[in-house]
């Protein structure tokens, strides 16, 4: 170990970053542990303990990188999922601190595939960026709204940005104004991409043709009208990323039998809990816990977690249907893909693995769709899972016993 680099990191005089054109990247990573630790007073002896290719990761995914943390992984299933893309019995894997998740998927996802699986179907994909642009008053507001609107300019910031890509498709720009400030919502395909940096880079491009010909100035490649990793209307209404839903017919004898509830009680604790709660508050989310299920399923496949907030967008519904009750769920903003980012992770390759969907799908964009299928039907059993719980009062005692 070079003592002296150490030595100025921890006084300051060499920042995290600045080792590792200096040093290979593995004894950057160790270097820069070190000196954590030492500046800390803590040992880092399980940080240091990990799988991941250094320079995989460290080219694309971390910065300053120390070492790795580790989070449980579990299984819940088989799941059993009809969609256009998942068809058959999937193994759920979830990565998460939080016990009795886990067990709850399980036991809903054992619900769903006694009733002959969850039915899903994606009835939008589009990712989203909206940057912000300042016109001299309302008059040249108007004049970049309708410049945008004309056909032949839209094919030319259509073709402009898609210089950019080789999977990314863009299909609509759609405006919104407030006072002078004029936010283009530029709505692509992104493939099996999740497509954030993709939108982000055709976007940049596009907007030096907008910046030529209008007179107006840009204030930001992001004006959060897309919206990214924030609570927002927008993205409950419109969608972004894979819009989706799923539902299941779930019999009355299977609800006594796996549940330990009944019908009726589950369709009023929905009722009153994810619709009528959750207007009086305000949320944004009519549901009883998607966003865990849909980050532990982000976190174990190499998504990025924070679009959670995203995914929990979501209304569960529950409704009488013959012997047995109607229930659903529909996700308007899951922002998922299969290819970059994170997926690249060894363990993230996996967990694609285990679901099928690991890199690119024939043709690009079904690998990812499939993926959103299954998390959707996912989500689904930890809905029917947990509100059967609260029916039948048993939420306390399972995180008693489970989750302590």
């Amino acid at each position: 170990m070079d003592r002296k680099l150490l030595e100025k990191i921890k006084t300051g005089e060499l920042g995290f970053h600045g080792i590792d054109g200096m040093l290979g990247i593995g004894k950057a990573v160790e270097l820069r542990r070190s000196a954590v630790s030492e500046m800390t007073g803590t040992k880092l002896d399980h940080i240091s303990k990990f799988s991941l290719d250094v320079e995989t990761v460290t080219k694309r995914n971390i910065e300053n990188m120390i070492g790795a943390v580790q989070i449980p992984l579990g299984v819940a299933g088989p799941l059993r999922v009809n969609g256009e893309y998942a068809g058959g019995n999937y193994c759920i894997p979830l990565a998460t601190t939080e016990g009795a998740l886990v067990a709850s998927v399980d036991r809903g996802c054992s619900v769903i595939t006694a009733c002959g699986g969850a039915n899903v179907r994606i009835f939008r994909d589009e990712m989203t960026r909206a940057p912000v642009f300042r016109a001299k008053d309302v008059i040249g507001a108007k004049s970049l709204v309708d410049w945008v609107s004309e056909p032949a300019n839209f094919l030319r910031l259509k073709e402009k940005a898609e210089e950019t890509t080789n999977f990314g498709t863009l299909l609509r720009i759609e405006p919104f104004v407030a006072g002078k400030s004029v936010f283009l919502r530029f709505s692509y395909d992104t493939g099996d991409a999740m497509g954030m940096n993709m939108v982000t880079i055709a976007t940049d491009v596009a907007i030096d043709i907008i910046l030529s010909e209008n007179d107006v100035e840009l204030v930001a490649l992001s004006g959060n009208m897309c919206t990214d990793k924030k609570p927002a209307g927008i993205n409950a209404v419109n969608g972004r990323g894979k819009s989706v839903t799923s539902d299941v017919i779930i019999k009355k004898e299977i609800i006594v039998e796996k549940l330990k509830t009944t019908a009726e009680k589950m369709i009023e604790v929905n009722y009153r809990k994810n619709l009528i709660g959750s207007a009086r508050a305000a949320s944004l989310g009519f549901n009883a816990h998607v966003a865990n299920v849909a980050a532990a399923m982000f976190i174990a496949c190499g998504q990025d977690a924070a679009h959670a907030v995203e995914a929990s967008n979501a209304m569960t519904t529950m409704e009488p249907a013959g012997n047995g009750i109607y229930c659903s769920v529909t996700l308007p903003s899951l922002a998922v893909g299969t290819v970059g980012g994170g997926t690249r992770g060894a363990t993230q390759q996996e967990c694609l693995g285990m679901l099928g969907v690991a890199g690119s799908g024939n043709p690009p964009g079904t690998n990812s769709r499939k993926l959103a299928e299954i998390i959707a039907a996912a989500v689904l059993a930890g809905e029917i899972s947990l509100i059967g719980a609260l029916a039948a009062r048993h939420l306390a005692k399972a995180h008693a016993e489970l989750g302590r």
